[in-house]
C-alpha cells in the first residue's frame, strides 16, 4: 500500500482521500482553506447525470450572443478580464468542432453513467442523496415549445426526462407566482440535501479511517521525474486542487489550460420553501433553486475571469430581481456566495497519472460536475494508485490533449 499526499481538500479531494483510505493506502489531504469556499461548496448540490454534452460546442458558440450578461443572460466575458478568457476561448473554439465534440460527448456519456451509482455505493453518503430528479420551467411559450423539443430529442444519458404532471405543476406553483407555459421532470438524476453536512461527513469518514487533513497549502515540486511535497514523505502525490491545480501540475511539465468559471448564488432561509420539492432550473433566467437543510439556494452565472477577480455585485442583485419577479419564497436578508468552477477548455475533466513525473496523479477540471462526479471519479483515482485498469477509459481526461514541455513523456 502506499503513502499518499493529496494537494486540495474540496469534494473530489475528499472523497478521493475516502477511496484510498478504504483501499488501504495511508492518506494526507492538505487544504489550506477552513472556510468552505470553494466551489464545491457553493453548488446547486444537482447530481447532474443528464449533462452529457459538453459545454464545449457549436451550439454553445450560436447561442452565445443571446445569453450575454449584457442582455439579460448568464455568460459573461468581462472586458477587464481579456487576458485571462481569450486563451482559453480560443481552445474552446477549436474543441467546439463537431469531430471534438462528439469524442467529448462519448467519454462524459461514459463517466456520467457511473456517477448516480458510485454515489449510492459513497459510505457517507446514504443520508444526504435523493434521488427524486429535477424540474425545468419556462415562463415564456416560444422557449417552452423549442426547449421542450431539444430536451426531448438530446442526448441525456441514462437520464430520463417527460413532460411534468399535474401533480408536479401543483408544487411548482406552490412556490412561485409567476405564469409557468412548461415544465419537464427529470428522472435518474440527484441532489444532495446539504453541502455543509457532506464537506463534515466526508471529513469524519477519512480521520476516522486513520488519515489526515492539514490545514496548511502544499507545494508540488519534480526531481528527476519524481513528484515532491516538501515537507510530507509520499509514495503518490495527488492534485485536486481545482483551479490552483494548474500551477501545480506546469511544474511537472504539463499544459493545464484552466480557467475560474466563476458561479453566483444567494441564499436565506427555508422556512416557506418545501423540503421535499426537487431542484428548480428557470430555464427562462438560466437559474437554479435548490432547498438545502435550512436554507434555499438560488445560483446562475458563467463568468470567465481570474479567480481571485473582485466579484461582479450586480450578479446578485440580478438574482434578487429574479427572486422578486418570481414571487419566490425567498425572504431578505440574503447571504451571498461566488465561487471558480475550474474548467478546461473542452469542458472534459483531467485524469489520470502523470507521464511526465511517474508518481504523479491527477482529478481536476470537473466544471459543472465536480459534485456529480466526485465518487466515480475517486474509485477511478483509487484503481490507478493501485496499478490496476479502471473501469472507464482515461485515454479522453488525459492531460497530454494539451501538450507540454520538459519531463519525462
Amino acid at each position: 500500500m502506499s503513502r499518499v499526499t493529496i494537494l486540495g481538500g474540496g469534494v473530489i479531494g475528499l472523497s478521493c482521500a475516502s477511496a484510498l483510505l478504504r483501499a488501504g493506502h495511508t492518506v494526507t489531504v492538505l487544504e489550506p482553506s477552513t472556510a468552505r469556499d470553494a466551489a464545491s461548496w457553493g453548488n446547486a448540490g444537482h447530481i447532474a447525470t443528464e449533462q452529457v454534452a459538453p459545454l464545449a460546442s457549436m451550439a454553445s458558440l450560436r447561442s452565445a450572443w443571446g445569453r450575454r450578461f449584457a442582455a439579460g443572460g448568464a455568460l459573461d466575458l468581462p472586458i477587464r478580464e481579456v487576458r485571462a478568457w481569450l486563451p482559453f476561448a480560443l481552445r474552446f473554439l477549436a474543441a467546439a468542432r463537431p469531430d471534438r465534440f462528439q469524442l467529448g460527448r462519448d467519454a462524459l456519456r461514459a463517466l456520467l453513467a457511473k456517477a448516480l451509482p458510485a454515489w449510492q455505493r459513497a459510505p457517507w453518503a446514504p443520508d444526504l442523496l435523493k434521488t427524486a430528479g429535477h424540474f425545468l420551467v419556462w415562463g415564456d411559450s416560444a422557449k417552452a415549445a423549442t426547449g421542450k423539443i431539444a430536451w426531448q430529442t438530446a442526448d441525456i444519458g441514462t437520464a430520463c426526462v417527460h413532460n411534468a404532471a399535474p401533480q408536479d405543476l401543483d408544487r411548482i406553483r406552490g412556490v412561485t407566482r409567476a405564469p409557468i407555459a412548461a415544465a419537464l421532470r427529470f428522472g435518474g438524476t440527484g441532489q444532495i440535501t446539504d453541502l455543509n453536512l457532506l464537506a463534515a461527513a466526508l471529513e469524519r469518514d477519512i480521520v476516522k479511517r486513520g488519515g489526515q487533513i492539514l490545514r496548511q497549502a502544499g507545494t508540488l515540486t519534480t526531481d528527476r521525474g519524481t513528484a515532491q511535497v516538501p515537507g510530507h514523505d509520499a509514495d503518490l502525490v495527488l492534485v485536486t486542487a481545482g483551479v490552483q491545480s494548474k500551477s501545480m501540475v506546469e511544474r511537472a511539465g504539463h499544459r493545464a489550460p484552466i480557467i475560474a468559471e466563476r458561479g453566483y448564488h444567494i441564499r436565506a432561509a427555508a422556512d416557506e420553501w418545501p423540503a421535499d420539492l426537487p431542484p428548480i432550473v428557470f430555464e427562462d433566467r438560466s437559474m437554479i433553486v435548490t432547498r438545502y437543510a435550512d436554507t434555499v439556494q438560488a445560483a446562475s452565472f458563467v463568468e470567465l475571469a481570474r479567480p481571485d477577480a473582485p466579484p461582479d455585485p450586480r450578479k446578485w442583485e440580478r438574482l434578487e430581481r429574479h427572486v422578486a419577479e418570481l414571487g419566490l419564497p425567498m425572504r431578505p436578508p440574503f447571504t451571498r456566495w461566488m465561487g471558480a468552477r475550474p474548467t478546461l477548455p473542452d469542458y472534459l475533466p483531467a485524469i489520470g497519472r502523470s507521464r511526465r513525473a511517474t508518481n504523479l496523479l491527477y482529478a481536476f477540471g470537473h466544471q459543472h460536475l465536480g459534485l456529480t462526479l466526485a465518487p466515480i471519479t475517486a474509485e477511478l483515482v483509487t484503481a490507478l494508485a493501485e496499478g490496476s485498469t479502471p473501469n472507464i477509459d482515461l485515454t479522453p481526461f488525459d492531460l497530454e490533449r494539451f501538450g507540454g514541455q520538459g519531463g519525462f513523456a
